[in-house]
């Protein structure tokens, strides 16, 4: 690699990683410096002055290393020409014109080539096209080491110690198979599930962490015509229960770590015949579930693969798939309700995977990798490995608790180790790494915090020379913890925050939103590259066509007239969805099937999400109809949408926006974030930030801090005054000071609380969805007292 150095008169310009002091003062009179051209991987720049400096610092001249930028540039300007377009023009009452991606307006995409109708037949194509590169990565667990620690809890209302003991994986490096061996590790599976005795047309589950095992899996079904159900590894029993039972499932596969959960609930699903494992568990175990009922075979992965190879010879041709058998049945994470399957088939999933590559497949090279850990039951992953197989990029497996490098014990994180460019997250995750980021510059000192501010500034602003210098010093440093490489990230699963995507698109990587649901194959809509702006969720997806609904009792008008468009009006209803990569319906639902408000007779869906065309031909969503609340005034409030932007707020790690009817404005369930909670403490408030976090939920002074902080986001974002946290009187009684809460004592607008929201407890689902109508359970008395006349 080359690297270039340049002399700049500017501020302090330390790397903001301790311990690094790379960029040290040569000077501390500020001149000005004059150099002569020079070019760079066309990186042209000549200083012939001093720049005003942005970091309120010394200004010194030091040596400024520049690292080249990832040079790989993939954009086609002009290429979606103009994005969307309209294919009807007299749309009925009510109802917004018909608008399809422009790239497909004559006719919606259904598969990605001729003669790729299934996704046995992509399993195919990928092996013959990508042939000996390298398909799937994964780290094999070395060790694991015990660290013990002291933990403070709140039980009772009583402030009680523990020590607790904390487990941290040592990994290899990463070990890959090529697209050929990976194809005929699938064959020999296949072989081994029929020779098991799993038929055509019955379904397997597959229950377990996302892994190469659980594709290997899923792919030999499907070549088979068995139908995968899905259930994420967090569920609890009941939930696994319903999810084998449904669908009667024959069998099923999962990790030796779920086992013990399998166990208890095997008695309470009688079709279960077939469990497939990976990992060692303890022999006992294995016998306990062999013996829970006649007939059960206990397997492992290797012994099946094995049994394939055995069997090697047999002839199953006649097992392959057609473009409408049933794939797979993929649960929902049931924020709502009970989880419904959602049926999907070969030619829904062909039909999405033709349609991102249509849409975004020019930015899908060879030279990128990507990096796996969302979980594959939920249908954002599941399609993007897909697409990531069908052009040949190469997959690395990671987890969740071993992304980071602070996560593991003698090795790097998953990030570090494999380097991505490409990575897809939800709104959870991109909110988890830029208030790790916060967290640590607020805790590198006052100068780097400074030095950190000042660079994402002159980026921000584009300062010539300046926002290089600062992307290639500073910034830097916070791309390193990711890999270095990272250039495109995909947001998907609910809406981010426009303060969090502006963050991390200046400090970190360029962060696209797109728009999906299950029902869709995940994929509604994407925002390209080349179109990239804020609060977008991009483009329809060239596989669906995509209308709007009325809402007329919250004002949303999908067709306004031609008089309230030069006002600026723009088309807002409810998002309805058409296309061949739409679901047709849901596993054993007749009255969700039969539902008119859900399936139209014309062959829509409606997604219950309201939506708006921008002027560009993108689609942007406001909220979900079922969470708009009429407040007293008669206005509406759209909760979704004020959560994902008060979730930005530093102090607040997850939150749950709530407003009864009688209400003048919203309250707030709010779970801190602990580390920029107490270091807000430190710097300003005179509220002691060392006292365990339990004690600062129930200490007032802190939730007026959090409250303040939360409705300084809010005004930033153009908030009207019903949409700002305050109690119902606005103000305390003889105070102009808005009013605010704790957790188990009198509330008001602001509900704090140091327990966290996990599936096990129910608070949020297992795609870490908030449990709506739960929390406000749990918090009724609180929420009571919230809108009390103070």
């Amino acid at each position: 690699m080359v690297v270039l150095t340049k002399c700049y008169c500017i501020t302090r310009f330390e790397a903001l990683l301790p311990g690094d002091r790379s960029q040290v003062p040569l000077n501390s009179r500020p001149e000005a410096v004059d150099r002569s051209r020079s070019r760079h991987r066309g990186l042209k720049f000549k200083v012939t002055k001093r720049y005003a400096s942005p970091f309120k610092a010394g200004s010194f001249l030091f040596p400024v290393h520049i690292l080249p930028m990832p040079t790989l540039h993939t954009s086609k300007p002009n290429y979606y020409g103009k994005g969307s377009v309209e294919i009807t023009t007299s749309p009925l009452e009510g109802e917004s014109p018909v608008r399809r991606c422009a790239l497909s307006s004559a006719e919606l995409t259904k598969q990605p080539f001729e003669g790729i109708d299934t996704v046995y037949d992509v399993l195919k194509y990928a092996s013959k096209t990508h042939g000996t590169r390298k398909a799937l990565g994964w780290r094999d667990v070395v060790a694991i080491h015990d660290e013990e620690k002291e933990v403070v809890k709140n039980v009772g209302g009583k402030e009680v110690k523990e020590k607790k003991v904390w487990k941290y994986f040592e990994l290899s490096d990463y070990k890959y198979i090529s697209f050929i061996e990976l194809e005929a590790t699938v064959t020999d599976l296949a072989h081994g599930l029929v020779a098991l005795g799993v038929d055509e047309g019955k379904v397997f589950n597959i229950y377990a962490q996302t892994s190469p095992n659980w594709q290997l899996l899923a792919h030999a079904c499907s070549s088979i015509s068995t139908t995968v159900a899905t259930a994420y590894d967090t569920l609890g029993e009941s939930g696994l229960t319903h999810s084998l039972n449904e669908p009667d499932c024959v069998g099923l596969f999962t990790n030796a770590e779920l086992l013990p959960t399998l166990s208890n609930v095997l008695a309470d699903t009688p079709t279960v015949k077939y469990v497939v494992y990976d990992g060692e568990p303890k022999q006992d175990l294995l016998d306990k579930i062999s013996g829970i009922r006649e007939g059960i075979k206990v397997i492992s992965v290797d012994q099946l693969k094995q049994l394939g190879k055995e069997h090697a010879s047999e002839d199953i041709s006649a097992r392959l798939p057609k473009p409408s058998t049933l794939m797979c049945i993929m649960y929902t994470s049931g924020s709502t309700g009970p989880p419904k399957g959602v049926m999907i088939t070969h030619s829904n999933l062909v039909a999405s995977i033709g349609a991102v590559y249509m849409l975004l497949g020019h930015h899908l090279t060879y030279e990128d990798t990507y990096l796996a850990y969302l979980p594959l039951a939920h249908v954002l992953e599941y399609i993007v490995e897909l697409i990531i197989l069908f052009v040949g990029m190469t997959t690395g497996y990671g987890r969740v608790k071993t992304l980071t490098s602070a996560s593991v014990r003698k090795c790097l994180g998953d990030l570090e180790a494999f380097k991505p460019s490409i990575m897809v997250g939800v709104p959870a995750v991109w909110e988890t790494i830029r208030k790790g980021i916060i967290a640590k510059v607020n805790g590198s000192g006052a100068l780097r915090k400074s030095v950190f501010n000042g660079a994402m500034s002159v980026k921000e602003k584009g300062v010539p020379v300046l926002a290089r210098v600062a992307d290639e010093v500073v910034l830097k440093n916070v791309r390193k913890a990711t890999g270095g490489r990272l250039r495109i990230t995909l947001s998907g699963g609910a809406a981010l925050s426009q303060e969090t995507q502006k963050f991390l698109d200046t400090a970190l990587v360029m962060i696209l939103q797109g728009y999906g649901m299950t029902e869709s194959c995940g994929m509604c809509a994407i925002l390209p590259p080349e179109l990239m702006r804020y609060a977008s969720v991009g483009l329809p997806v060239p596989s669906v066509e995509i209308k709007l609904l009325d809402v007329k009792e919250a004002g949303y008008i999908a067709n306004p007239s031609e008089e309230e468009r030069k006002k600026g009006r723009l088309p807002q209803g409810e998002v309805c969805i058409r296309g061949p990569s739409v679901t047709k319906g849901y596993y054993k639902r007749p009255d969700l099937n039969e539902d008119p408000t859900i399936f139209t007779e014309d062959g829509w869906l409606r997604t219950g999400d309201v939506g708006q065309w921008n002027l560009d031909g993108t689609l942007s969503l406001v909220d979900r109809v079922k969470n708009l609340v009429k407040l007293q005034g008669g206005e509406y409030i759209a909760l979704e949408r004020l959560e994902s932007t008060y979730k930005s707020c530093n102090y607040v790690a997850n939150i749950c926006v709530y407003a009864s009817q009688d209400a003048k404005q919203p309250i707030a369930v709010v779970i801190p974030h602990e580390v920029n909670l107490r270091h807000g403490l430190e710097k300003d408030s005179g509220i002691d930030a060392s006292k365990s976090l339990a004690d600062l939920c129930h200490d007032p002074k802190v939730a007026q801090v959090v409250l303040k902080e939360c409705n300084a986001i809010g005004k930033k974002n153009g908030f009207k005054p019903m949409e700002i946290l305050q109690g119902r009187g606005g103000v305390g009684r003889g105070t102009n000071i808005p009013v605010v809460a704790f957790h188990g004592r009198s509330a008001f607008a602001v509900i704090l609380t140091p327990e966290e929201w996990t599936p096990e407890n129910g608070l949020v689902t297992a795609a870490q969805k908030i449990q709506r109508a739960k929390i406000k359970e749990v918090f009724a008395d609180e929420i009571k007292n919230a809108y009390k006349d103070g």
